[in-house]
Protein backbone atom coordinates (compact mmCIF):
# COMPACT_ATOMS: atom_id res chain seq x y z
CA UNK A 1 0.00 0.00 0.00
CA UNK A 2 1.47 3.33 -1.12
CA UNK A 3 1.16 6.30 1.24
CA UNK A 4 1.56 9.97 0.34
CA UNK A 5 1.59 12.46 3.20
CA UNK A 6 3.02 15.43 1.29
CA UNK A 7 -0.28 17.33 1.43
CA UNK A 8 -0.59 17.38 5.23
CA UNK A 9 -0.70 20.63 7.18
CA UNK A 10 0.33 19.69 10.74
CA UNK A 11 3.01 17.12 11.57
CA UNK A 12 4.12 15.81 14.97
CA UNK A 13 7.44 13.96 15.15
CA UNK A 14 8.56 12.06 18.23
CA UNK A 15 12.31 11.49 18.56
CA UNK A 16 13.13 8.57 20.82
CA UNK A 17 15.87 8.18 23.40
CA UNK A 18 17.56 5.38 21.45
CA UNK A 19 18.33 7.89 18.68
CA UNK A 20 19.99 10.30 21.09
CA UNK A 21 22.14 7.83 23.04
CA UNK A 22 25.08 5.51 22.54
CA UNK A 23 27.11 3.29 24.85
CA UNK A 24 28.87 6.36 26.27
CA UNK A 25 25.66 8.30 26.98
CA UNK A 26 24.01 11.15 25.10
CA UNK A 27 24.90 11.42 21.42
CA UNK A 28 23.71 14.40 19.38
CA UNK A 29 25.10 13.27 16.02
CA UNK A 30 21.81 11.74 14.82
CA UNK A 31 19.92 14.83 15.94
CA UNK A 32 21.90 17.04 13.56
CA UNK A 33 20.70 15.13 10.51
CA UNK A 34 17.13 14.99 11.80
CA UNK A 35 17.03 18.74 12.38
CA UNK A 36 18.28 19.38 8.85
CA UNK A 37 15.57 17.12 7.43
CA UNK A 38 12.85 18.59 9.65
CA UNK A 39 13.79 22.13 8.63
CA UNK A 40 13.79 21.06 4.99
CA UNK A 41 10.29 19.52 5.03
CA UNK A 42 8.84 22.39 7.05
CA UNK A 43 9.98 24.88 4.44
CA UNK A 44 9.16 22.69 1.43
CA UNK A 45 5.63 21.74 2.49
CA UNK A 46 4.85 24.81 4.64
CA UNK A 47 4.06 22.58 7.64
CA UNK A 48 3.07 23.28 11.18
CA UNK A 49 5.70 21.16 12.94
CA UNK A 50 5.86 19.93 16.53
CA UNK A 51 8.71 17.84 17.94
CA UNK A 52 8.13 15.63 20.97
CA UNK A 53 11.61 14.84 22.18
CA UNK A 54 12.96 12.29 24.58
CA UNK A 55 16.53 12.58 25.79
CA UNK A 56 16.39 14.82 28.88
CA UNK A 57 17.25 11.94 31.19
CA UNK A 58 20.02 10.74 28.89
CA UNK A 59 21.45 14.27 28.62
CA UNK A 60 21.39 14.61 32.39
CA UNK A 61 23.01 11.23 32.96
CA UNK A 62 25.75 12.12 30.50
CA UNK A 63 26.32 15.53 32.10
CA UNK A 64 26.45 14.04 35.60
CA UNK A 65 28.63 11.08 34.62
CA UNK A 66 26.02 8.41 35.38
CA UNK A 67 26.24 4.95 33.81
CA UNK A 68 22.80 3.75 34.94
CA UNK A 69 19.38 5.35 35.13
CA UNK A 70 18.81 6.58 38.73
CA UNK A 71 16.22 4.74 40.80
CA UNK A 72 15.31 7.31 43.44
CA UNK A 73 12.60 9.74 42.34
CA UNK A 74 14.44 12.83 43.57
CA UNK A 75 17.54 11.79 41.59
CA UNK A 76 15.45 11.18 38.49
CA UNK A 77 13.95 14.65 38.81
CA UNK A 78 17.32 16.29 39.38
CA UNK A 79 18.91 14.41 36.48
CA UNK A 80 16.06 15.39 34.16
CA UNK A 81 16.34 19.03 35.24
CA UNK A 82 20.03 19.07 34.31
CA UNK A 83 19.38 17.27 31.05
CA UNK A 84 16.41 19.32 29.89
CA UNK A 85 18.45 22.52 29.68
CA UNK A 86 21.18 20.78 27.71
CA UNK A 87 18.69 19.11 25.37
CA UNK A 88 17.01 22.40 24.49
CA UNK A 89 20.40 23.99 23.92
CA UNK A 90 21.13 21.32 21.32
CA UNK A 91 17.82 21.94 19.52
CA UNK A 92 18.15 25.73 19.57
CA UNK A 93 21.74 25.62 18.30
CA UNK A 94 20.99 23.10 15.55
CA UNK A 95 17.94 24.96 14.25
CA UNK A 96 19.89 28.22 14.29
CA UNK A 97 22.64 26.54 12.28
CA UNK A 98 20.59 24.52 9.80
CA UNK A 99 17.08 25.97 10.03
CA UNK A 100 17.47 29.12 7.95
CA UNK A 101 15.92 31.36 10.60
CA UNK A 102 13.83 28.75 12.42
CA UNK A 103 13.57 29.13 16.19
CA UNK A 104 12.47 26.77 18.99
CA UNK A 105 10.01 27.05 21.87
CA UNK A 106 9.98 24.76 24.89
CA UNK A 107 6.65 23.27 26.00
CA UNK A 108 6.90 21.18 29.18
CA UNK A 109 3.86 19.10 30.12
CA UNK A 110 2.89 16.88 33.02
CA UNK A 111 -0.11 14.62 33.55
CA UNK A 112 -1.91 17.31 35.55
CA UNK A 113 -1.82 19.56 32.48
CA UNK A 114 -3.88 16.97 30.65
CA UNK A 115 -6.14 15.94 33.54
CA UNK A 116 -7.96 19.25 33.85
CA UNK A 117 -10.16 20.07 30.89
CA UNK A 118 -9.24 23.77 30.88
CA UNK A 119 -5.48 23.23 31.04
CA UNK A 120 -5.89 20.52 28.41
CA UNK A 121 -7.45 23.14 26.13
CA UNK A 122 -4.69 25.58 27.04
CA UNK A 123 -2.11 23.19 25.61
CA UNK A 124 -3.87 23.35 22.26
CA UNK A 125 -4.14 27.14 22.39
CA UNK A 126 -0.46 27.56 23.24
CA UNK A 127 0.76 25.35 20.42
CA UNK A 128 -1.64 26.85 17.89
CA UNK A 129 -0.46 30.33 18.86
CA UNK A 130 3.14 29.24 18.31
CA UNK A 131 2.10 28.07 14.83
CA UNK A 132 1.07 31.63 14.05
CA UNK A 133 4.77 32.50 14.24
CA UNK A 134 5.70 30.57 11.11
CA UNK A 135 9.36 30.29 12.08
CA UNK A 136 8.94 28.66 15.53
CA UNK A 137 9.20 24.92 16.23
CA UNK A 138 7.55 23.84 19.54
CA UNK A 139 9.67 21.23 21.34
CA UNK A 140 7.47 19.22 23.72
CA UNK A 141 8.62 17.05 26.57
CA UNK A 142 7.25 15.72 29.83
CA UNK A 143 8.13 17.92 32.81
CA UNK A 144 10.20 15.22 34.44
CA UNK A 145 11.85 17.56 36.93
CA UNK A 146 8.57 18.06 38.82
CA UNK A 147 6.45 15.11 37.71
CA UNK A 148 6.07 11.86 39.61
CA UNK A 149 3.95 9.33 37.76
CA UNK A 150 5.34 10.35 34.38
CA UNK A 151 8.90 9.46 35.36
CA UNK A 152 7.85 6.15 36.83
CA UNK A 153 5.34 5.10 34.21
CA UNK A 154 5.13 7.74 31.48
CA UNK A 155 6.59 7.70 28.00
CA UNK A 156 6.86 10.20 25.19
CA UNK A 157 5.20 7.86 22.68
CA UNK A 158 1.93 8.24 24.56
CA UNK A 159 2.54 11.96 25.15
CA UNK A 160 3.12 12.55 21.44
CA UNK A 161 -0.13 10.79 20.55
CA UNK A 162 -2.08 12.85 23.09
CA UNK A 163 -0.57 16.09 21.85
CA UNK A 164 -1.05 15.18 18.19
CA UNK A 165 -4.69 14.29 18.78
CA UNK A 166 -5.27 17.46 20.79
CA UNK A 167 -3.97 19.81 18.11
CA UNK A 168 -5.72 17.90 15.29
CA UNK A 169 -2.46 16.94 13.62
CA UNK A 170 -2.60 15.22 10.24
CA UNK A 171 0.22 12.75 10.92
CA UNK A 172 2.30 11.48 13.84
CA UNK A 173 5.72 9.96 13.16
CA UNK A 174 7.45 7.97 15.92
CA UNK A 175 11.17 7.74 15.16
CA UNK A 176 13.04 4.85 16.72
CA UNK A 177 16.04 2.64 15.93
CA UNK A 178 14.00 0.14 13.88
CA UNK A 179 12.07 0.43 10.62
CA UNK A 180 8.72 -0.31 12.25
CA UNK A 181 6.78 -3.20 13.75
CA UNK A 182 8.13 -6.66 12.95
CA UNK A 183 6.57 -10.08 13.44
CA UNK A 184 9.74 -11.16 15.26
CA UNK A 185 12.58 -9.24 16.92
CA UNK A 186 14.85 -7.97 14.09
CA UNK A 187 17.85 -7.75 16.43
CA UNK A 188 17.61 -11.50 16.95
CA UNK A 189 16.01 -12.74 13.73
CA UNK A 190 17.78 -11.49 10.56
CA UNK A 191 14.78 -12.64 8.52
CA UNK A 192 12.24 -10.74 10.61
CA UNK A 193 9.28 -9.56 8.53
CA UNK A 194 8.31 -5.89 8.65
CA UNK A 195 4.57 -5.21 8.88
CA UNK A 196 3.94 -2.30 6.45
CA UNK A 197 0.35 -1.50 7.42
CA UNK A 198 -1.82 -2.10 10.49
CA UNK A 199 -5.52 -1.33 10.31
CA UNK A 200 -6.34 -2.10 13.95
CA UNK A 201 -4.15 -2.82 16.99
CA UNK A 202 -5.46 -6.26 17.89
CA UNK A 203 -4.20 -8.74 20.48
CA UNK A 204 -2.27 -10.51 17.71
CA UNK A 205 -0.55 -7.25 16.74
CA UNK A 206 0.29 -6.52 20.38
CA UNK A 207 1.94 -9.93 20.71
CA UNK A 208 4.68 -8.75 18.32
CA UNK A 209 5.76 -5.94 20.67
CA UNK A 210 8.56 -5.97 23.23
CA UNK A 211 9.74 -3.56 25.92
CA UNK A 212 12.99 -1.68 25.55
CA UNK A 213 16.24 -2.78 27.19
CA UNK A 214 17.93 0.62 26.94
CA UNK A 215 19.00 2.06 30.31
CA UNK A 216 18.14 5.66 29.40
CA UNK A 217 14.74 4.84 27.90
CA UNK A 218 11.22 3.97 29.01
CA UNK A 219 8.88 1.91 26.88
CA UNK A 220 9.67 0.26 23.57
CA UNK A 221 7.35 -1.13 20.91
CA UNK A 222 4.59 -1.73 23.47
CA UNK A 223 4.29 1.98 24.21
CA UNK A 224 4.30 2.73 20.48
CA UNK A 225 1.30 0.45 20.03
CA UNK A 226 -0.42 2.24 22.92
CA UNK A 227 0.25 5.48 21.10
CA UNK A 228 -1.13 3.97 17.89
CA UNK A 229 -4.40 3.13 19.66
CA UNK A 230 -4.78 6.74 20.81
CA UNK A 231 -3.86 8.21 17.44
CA UNK A 232 -6.00 5.95 15.31
CA UNK A 233 -9.07 6.26 17.52
CA UNK A 234 -8.67 10.03 17.17
CA UNK A 235 -8.69 9.82 13.38
CA UNK A 236 -4.93 10.34 13.14
CA UNK A 237 -2.56 8.12 11.12
CA UNK A 238 0.67 7.12 12.85
CA UNK A 239 3.97 5.95 11.39
CA UNK A 240 6.84 4.10 13.07
CA UNK A 241 10.10 4.60 11.19
CA UNK A 242 13.87 4.41 11.64
CA UNK A 243 15.47 7.70 12.67
CA UNK A 244 18.92 6.42 11.70
CA UNK A 245 17.98 6.61 8.01
CA UNK A 246 19.16 9.72 6.19
CA UNK A 247 16.32 12.11 5.33
CA UNK A 248 13.81 9.78 6.99
CA UNK A 249 11.11 12.46 7.43
CA UNK A 250 11.24 13.31 3.73
CA UNK A 251 11.03 9.61 2.85
CA UNK A 252 8.05 9.02 5.12
CA UNK A 253 6.09 11.96 3.70
CA UNK A 254 6.68 10.67 0.16
CA UNK A 255 5.79 7.12 1.19
CA UNK A 256 9.24 5.84 0.22
CA UNK A 257 10.62 4.70 3.60
CA UNK A 258 10.46 1.21 5.09
CA UNK A 259 7.92 1.82 7.85
CA UNK A 260 4.76 0.68 9.57
CA UNK A 261 1.69 2.83 8.96
CA UNK A 262 -1.22 2.57 11.37
CA UNK A 263 -4.46 3.55 9.66
CA UNK A 264 -6.75 6.10 11.27
CA UNK A 265 -10.25 5.08 12.31
CA UNK A 266 -12.98 6.32 9.99
CA UNK A 267 -14.99 7.38 13.04
CA UNK A 268 -12.49 9.30 15.13
CA UNK A 269 -13.45 10.44 18.62
CA UNK A 270 -14.79 13.92 19.19
CA UNK A 271 -12.37 16.22 21.08
CA UNK A 272 -14.14 15.89 24.44
CA UNK A 273 -14.26 12.10 24.14
CA UNK A 274 -10.56 12.08 23.31
CA UNK A 275 -9.89 13.90 26.56
CA UNK A 276 -11.98 11.41 28.56
CA UNK A 277 -10.26 8.44 26.94
CA UNK A 278 -6.67 9.61 26.70
CA UNK A 279 -6.25 13.12 28.05
CA UNK A 280 -6.93 12.46 31.72
CA UNK A 281 -5.36 10.12 34.27
CA UNK A 282 -7.51 7.31 35.58
CA UNK A 283 -8.22 7.80 39.30
CA UNK A 284 -9.78 4.39 39.88
CA UNK A 285 -11.17 1.18 38.41
CA UNK A 286 -14.70 -0.19 38.28
CA UNK A 287 -15.22 -3.85 37.49
CA UNK A 288 -18.61 -4.66 35.98
CA UNK A 289 -20.55 -7.84 35.32
CA UNK A 290 -21.29 -9.40 31.95
CA UNK A 291 -24.73 -7.83 31.65
CA UNK A 292 -23.38 -4.33 32.21
CA UNK A 293 -20.53 -5.00 29.80
CA UNK A 294 -22.98 -5.95 27.06
CA UNK A 295 -25.09 -2.89 27.80
CA UNK A 296 -22.08 -0.59 27.38
CA UNK A 297 -20.49 -2.25 24.37
CA UNK A 298 -23.47 -3.52 22.40
CA UNK A 299 -26.24 -1.09 23.36
CA UNK A 300 -24.40 2.18 24.07
CA UNK A 301 -26.01 2.40 27.51
CA UNK A 302 -25.00 4.29 30.63
CA UNK A 303 -23.38 2.41 33.51
CA UNK A 304 -25.86 1.73 36.31
CA UNK A 305 -24.91 0.82 39.89
CA UNK A 306 -26.49 -2.64 39.54
CA UNK A 307 -23.80 -3.64 37.06
CA UNK A 308 -20.85 -2.79 39.32
CA UNK A 309 -18.96 -5.66 40.98
CA UNK A 310 -16.02 -3.88 42.64
CA UNK A 311 -14.77 -0.30 42.99
CA UNK A 312 -11.07 0.52 43.50
CA UNK A 313 -9.24 3.81 43.99
CA UNK A 314 -10.08 7.19 45.51
CA UNK A 315 -11.97 9.63 43.31
CA UNK A 316 -14.54 12.41 43.36
CA UNK A 317 -17.47 13.20 41.04
CA UNK A 318 -16.15 14.23 37.63
CA UNK A 319 -12.94 12.20 37.87
CA UNK A 320 -12.01 9.71 35.16
CA UNK A 321 -12.00 5.98 35.88
CA UNK A 322 -11.24 2.80 33.99
CA UNK A 323 -14.02 0.25 33.46
CA UNK A 324 -13.02 -3.41 33.20
CA UNK A 325 -15.06 -6.52 32.47
CA UNK A 326 -15.26 -9.72 34.52
CA UNK A 327 -11.87 -10.87 33.14
CA UNK A 328 -10.14 -7.62 34.12
CA UNK A 329 -9.88 -6.38 30.51
CA UNK A 330 -10.39 -2.63 30.12
CA UNK A 331 -13.39 -1.93 27.91
CA UNK A 332 -14.19 1.72 28.61
CA UNK A 333 -13.28 4.92 30.42
CA UNK A 334 -15.61 7.51 31.82
CA UNK A 335 -16.32 10.40 34.18
CA UNK A 336 -18.11 9.33 37.36
CA UNK A 337 -21.21 10.93 38.87
CA UNK A 338 -20.42 9.77 42.42
CA UNK A 339 -17.35 9.62 44.67
CA UNK A 340 -15.54 6.33 45.29
CA UNK A 341 -16.93 6.31 48.84
CA UNK A 342 -20.52 6.53 47.61
CA UNK A 343 -19.86 4.13 44.73
CA UNK A 344 -18.82 1.54 47.28
CA UNK A 345 -22.13 2.01 49.07
CA UNK A 346 -24.26 1.53 45.95
CA UNK A 347 -22.16 -1.13 44.25
CA UNK A 348 -24.57 -3.72 42.82
CA UNK A 349 -27.81 -2.02 43.93
CA UNK A 350 -30.81 -1.11 41.78
CA UNK A 351 -31.22 2.47 40.61
CA UNK A 352 -34.34 3.03 42.69
CA UNK A 353 -32.38 1.95 45.79
CA UNK A 354 -29.67 4.64 45.48
CA UNK A 355 -31.49 7.12 47.73
CA UNK A 356 -32.00 4.43 50.36
CA UNK A 357 -28.24 3.79 50.54
CA UNK A 358 -26.98 7.39 50.18
CA UNK A 359 -29.82 9.44 51.65
CA UNK A 360 -30.32 11.13 48.29
CA UNK A 361 -30.14 10.32 44.58
CA UNK A 362 -28.37 12.84 42.37
CA UNK A 363 -28.16 10.63 39.28
CA UNK A 364 -29.67 7.38 38.03
CA UNK A 365 -26.38 6.27 36.47
CA UNK A 366 -22.89 6.14 37.94
CA UNK A 367 -21.45 7.09 34.51
CA UNK A 368 -23.68 8.58 31.83
CA UNK A 369 -23.15 7.35 28.29
CA UNK A 370 -22.28 10.90 27.16
CA UNK A 371 -19.30 10.77 29.54
CA UNK A 372 -18.20 7.26 28.58
CA UNK A 373 -15.81 6.10 25.85
CA UNK A 374 -15.25 2.53 24.72
CA UNK A 375 -11.58 1.65 24.41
Amino acid sequence: MQHDFTNIKTLVVKIGTTLLSNEQGFDGSILEGLVQDLARVKRKYNLNLVIVSSGAMGCGMDRLGMDERPELLRLKQATAAVGQARLMHFYETLFQTFGDGLKTAQVLLSASDLDERQSYLNVRNTINTLFEFSDIIPIVNENDSTATNEIRFGDNDTLSARVAAKIDADLLILLSDVNGLYKTNPTIDPNAELIPHVENVTADIESFAEDTAVATSIGGMKTKLDAAKIACSSGLPLVIANGHREKIISEVLRGEAPMTVFGASENGLAPRKRWIAYGSSMKGTIQIDEGASNALVEQNKSLLPAGMVTVEGLFEPGDAVSIVDSTGREIARGLVNYSSENMQKICGVKTHEIEEHLGQKDYDSVIHRDNLVLV
